[in-house]
């Protein structure tokens, strides 16, 4: 990827981003920047933000534009997402976040915008079978068979059914991606900045796909 290069990865959760997002960071060499993971570690950690986040985030809920555009805008602040670029996994959720997004990197704009679509009941089932990994985020998807404690391939740390996968918190963030997130869409669309992925298929094949389109727009 040429230096500097500023990509998005939207979708549904349970599409599979943040496992796509992990392999494009490390083929790209550049930052994979989660706003799930960021919040999560808050509230892990007890800090003001955390706290704040915990109760929205327990019930399915998508933390206000306030704090999400706070966080962001401190995350690409570093030295590490001037300098390579990055990927933003989870930001923007609505089109008043992407308008800011534009604001705040309008000396470095957005060069892609990845969509990966993948229908909402092979969403929900991907969801019921997620497992993560406490430290590091790995995504893994449980058979049943596994041998508990589960341990991540990547780091050792404790692979959990997170606390907000229960099924109505599930049906509850689908929802919210329906009203407020899908309108992304149409907005990145209309600005040519948009490709959209076929995300049903292999991860392998997924990826491939994904990396493809980032090469098309360097």
């Amino acid at each position: 990827m040429i230096p500097g290069a500023r990509l998005i990865l939207l979708g549904r959760q349970g599409a599979g981003k943040g496992t796509q997002c992990v392999r494009l960071s490390r083929h790209f060499v550049v930052p994979h920047i989660s706003t799930g993971d960021m919040l999560r570690a808050a509230v892990r950690e007890g800090t003001d933000l955390g706290r704040m986040a915990k109760k929205v985030m327990d019930d399915g809920g998508l933390v206000g534009d306030d704090i999400m555009i706070g966080l962001v805008r401190e995350r690409l602040s570093h030295h590490d997402a001037k300098g390579r670029g990055y990927i933003l996994d989870g930001f923007p959720r609505t089109v008043l976040q992407a308008q800011v997004l534009d604001e705040i990197s309008a000396e470095q704009r957005i060069d892609l915008v990845l969509d990966l679509d993948v229908p909402r009941e092979l969403v929900l089932a991907r969801l019921s079978a997620r497992r993560v990994c406490r430290d590091c985020g790995t995504n893994y998807v449980a058979s049943g068979v596994e041998k508990l404690p589960w341990i991540c391939e990547v780091c050792g740390g404790d692979v959990m059914h997170r606390d907000d996968d229960t099924p109505e918190a599930i049906e509850h963030r689908l929802d919210l991606y329906e009203q407020q997130t899908a309108p992304l869409i149409e907005f990145y669309q209309s600005q040519s900045r948009l490709a959209v992925i076929d995300g049903v298929g292999s991860p392998e094949a997924v990826f491939r796909l994904l990396a493809a389109a980032v090469d098309a727009a360097r």
